[in-house]
């Protein structure tokens, strides 16, 4: 078939009902025919209303939630060095609005949805801004980065803005912004080179040489949407539905401030090159595995995000020019589309691994390239938050191609202005640029989230890891090396303190009854208006503790301790241990199960408890049971004379058994020692203290509370339950107590 056969073919398809396009697609997928390799006719004139893009849809949609932000403006700046004809350009610039019909557009709402509405005129009167003085690069950046921050207003219009600053009477900066709805990366470079070829007529006085384009963008955007709602849409969403499953979770970079609740869209920028060397050889490691420089970068980019975050699911955003078609080669629009590539990564993941599957993610994608990213969005539907973009938070951009010719104009020498990006659409972008041999880079980072010398180091720590990649592709991603000597040697020596050593022969109980020599009318425990001093302590649990070894408790013996919270439950922890036993803390308020199997775990004989808990604990008939609250005044007052070592068993305190059963942790009297000995020179341990136990005494932070005050004198204040459930009391009762 001819072109012109092709064309009326689509323009029939175009014109069909909705029913009939998609019978007609699934007749062309039957004959293998691609639709995609079909031509896109103009028809907008056939249309009263026209819909948006998918793309455009998207930015719409952006807008309307946040109008006042600037993260989507794409700027152009261009120095103009010489004699300037502001006629010709004036005039370049009329042409280049009739050129582009997408320039003249607004967005409306429609009873439809939006609409796109292409102004059948427009002039943007170019006026020279004359300086009184030449500035200097700062102050010329300033006034750049204003101009760009300007807010477009996209029912209104216009979507270019243009400035032009006079510096001298031969110096001038052209400063273009367009909305992103409107542009892209790729069209700000096609509205350079046509104003280039535009002026170069104008200023001479002669015809342009512009080839007509075949379509405007409206005609791009009916075309899209006919073809993707004939089947093609749910055809590639197949594919990225399948693939990635659901919309991913919130990528956990280590990053300096917690993310805002909504996203300010700050950003800065870090350029940074790649040596030589290691680029050449990135490019062998591309070449003898059979792939591109792409799948290379982007495997040690997600390499790099697993060591930084953990997450095995690595999801990176990955932009395509969606250009691929002649009719849009030369088009102003936004037509750039973006892609989700995951990998699955784990430490003992091989890179050559991880190679394989950027590869066959990166042919997938390009043979599903056309789906919207917006429609992946819709179909996913990840909770949406302001505070960060949906499906994934970082990006990777690699350019491949020569340094830009520089521009010729009649009496003017061109310059392209560069300057560091004060937006930042997403958490993270890494853009890679190959050009005549030489690899640069830049991270793109949202200062919400991060410090320049955090970037600065993630950056050195990529770096780092590309040469481990090339030393050794094979590796295992964990193992690929991140830090340079110098953090080496900062965590090896300047972060770790030297090894000490805590010999300490003593146990628990003995410092506590010294403490009761020291101090024995110094308060030692309280709870509500009940209070013991060290001395009364120490005497109950003395008395208690002679019980308990009369009873055949001795060293290493676990003895089960089930009490309501109060003076009684840290009396008999006491006794246990002077008697030379392990308590094991079954708090009454735990579940029947739990209890029942922690008792049985542990294979405790007796249990010290209290009658009004007897009934409620499920005690097998093989464990005795023992009262605190049993007379024992004819037992002596005097600390019991067990012999005793440090590494004897001073408790066992069973874990939550989130992960399984709960487990049974032993620890010994030189480990209670051991953890205050330590942390004594952040704190200053001493009797002047009042510690809170706030948590249950089967739960292990409580050994930090009952020992940080009884091994140093301080006093004890146990929380009611009830006060541990209200913010406000606790709160009054730290005050109270001088906690």
């Amino acid at each position: 078939m001819t072109q012109f056969d092709n064309l009326a073919l689509v323009q029939r398809f175009i014109r069909l009902p909705l029913a009939q396009r998609q019978a007609f697609l699934q007749k062309l997928h039957s004959k293998n025919m691609s639709f995609a390799a079909l031509p896109i006719p103009p028809m907008r004139d056939e249309f009263e209303t026209i819909g948006l893009s998918y793309a455009q849809e998207r930015q719409w949609f952006l807008w309307q939630l946040d109008p006042d932000s600037a993260a989507y403006h794409v700027p152009t700046a261009l120095r103009l060095h010489g004699t300037l004809d502001l006629p010709a350009l004036q005039r370049s610039f009329d042409a280049l609005l009739e050129r582009h019909e997408v320039l003249r557009t607004v967005f409306v709402d429609g009873a439809d949805g939006p609409m796109q509405v292409a102004q059948a005129h427009l002039s943007l009167p170019i006026t020279p801004v004359v300086l009184d003085a030449t500035p200097d690069d700062v102050a010329l950046k300033a006034l750049i980065d204003a101009e760009i921050a300007q807010l477009f207003d996209l029912q209104r219009g216009p979507l270019l803005r243009i400035k032009l600053l006079q510096l001298a009477a031969d110096d001038h900066v052209l400063v273009l912004t367009q909305h992103h709805i409107i542009s892209d990366g790729a069209s700000a470079q096609i509205m350079v080179g046509d104003l280039v070829k535009l002026y170069a007529g104008f200023s001479a006085d002669q015809a342009t040489n512009l080839t007509p384009l075949p379509i405007q963008y409206a005609d791009y955007s009916i075309w899209q949407r006919q073809w993707m709602e004939a089947g093609e849409l749910s055809r590639q969403l197949a594919y990225w539905t399948g693939r990635l499953g659901d919309g991913g979770s919130v990528l956990p970079l280590p990053t300096d401030r917690a993310r805002p609740a909504v996203q300010s869209h700050r950003g800065a920028r870090l350029d940074l090159s790649v040596p030589a060397d290691l680029s050449e050889r990135l490019k062998q490691l591309a070449q003898r595995e059979g792939l591109t420089l792409f799948m290379v970068l982007l495997a040690s980019f997600q390499a790099l995000l697993h060591r930084y975050s953990g997450q095995s699911d690595i999801r990176v955003g990955v932009p395509v020019a969606n250009r691929n078609r002649t009719e849009t080669e030369g088009l102003i629009g936004f037509f750039v589309n973006t892609q989700v590539l995951d990998a699955q990564i784990h430490g003992t993941t091989p890179f050559t691994e991880l190679l394989a599957q950027v590869k066959q993610a990166s042919l997938g994608a390009q043979a599903h390239q056309d789906l919207p990213f917006e429609q992946l969005v819709q179909a996913l539907a990840p909770e949406r938050h302001l505070s960060h973009s949906p499906l994934f938070q970082v990006m990777f951009n690699h350019q491949n191609g020569g340094a830009a010719q520089a521009l010729q104009l009649p009496g003017l020498r061109v310059e392209s202005l560069d300057w560091s990006s004060h937006t930042a659409q997403f958490d993270l972008t890494l853009d890679t640029h190959e050009a005549d041999g030489e690899l640069t880079a830049t991270l793109t980072y949202a200062t919400d989230l991060f410090d320049a010398t955090t970037v600065q180091r993630m950056a050195g720590h990529w770096l780092n890891l590309l040469q481990g990649i090339v030393a050794n592709p094979q590796q295992r991603i964990g193992e690929l090396p991140l830090l340079d000597a110098a953090e080496q040697q900062a965590i090896l020596k300047d972060w770790n303190p030297s090894t000490q050593a805590f010999p300490n022969e003593a146990c628990a109980h003995q410092l506590i009854a010294e403490q009761a020599r020291l101090h024995p009318d110094a308060i030692a425990v309280r709870f509500n208006q009940q209070t013991l001093t060290y001395a009364q302590l120490n005497s109950r649990a003395n008395r208690l503790a002679h019980q308990l070894i009369e009873q055949g408790v001795g060293p290493d013996v676990l003895v089960g301790l089930a009490a309501e919270r109060g003076l009684e439950m840290v009396v008999g922890l006491l006794a246990i241990l002077k008697a030379g036993g392990a308590y094991v803390p079954l708090d009454p308020t735990y579940p029947q199960d739990r209890l029942a199997y922690m008792i049985e775990d542990s294979g405790i004989q007796l249990l010290l408890t209290q009658a009004s808990l007897l009934s409620q604990l499920p005690v097998p008939s093989s464990v005795q049971a023992l009262m605190l609250e049993t007379d024992v005044s004819g037992y002596a007052d005097s600390d019991p004379h067990v012999a005793m070592h440090s590494s004897n068993l001073a408790y066992v305190i069973y874990t939550s058994g989130s992960t399984g059963k709960p487990k049974g942790t032993l620890l010994p009297h030189h480990n209670i020692l051991r953890l205050f000995e330590a942390t004594e020179p952040w704190f200053g341990f001493g009797p002047s203290d009042v510690w809170s136990l706030f948590h249950s005494y089967a739960f292990d932070f409580s050994v930090w509370e009952i020992f940080g005050a009884l091994l140093h004198g301080g006093e004890l204040l146990i929380v009611p339950y009830d006060v541990s459930r209200s913010p406000q009391d606790f709160h009054a009762l730290l005050c109270d107590a001088g906690v």
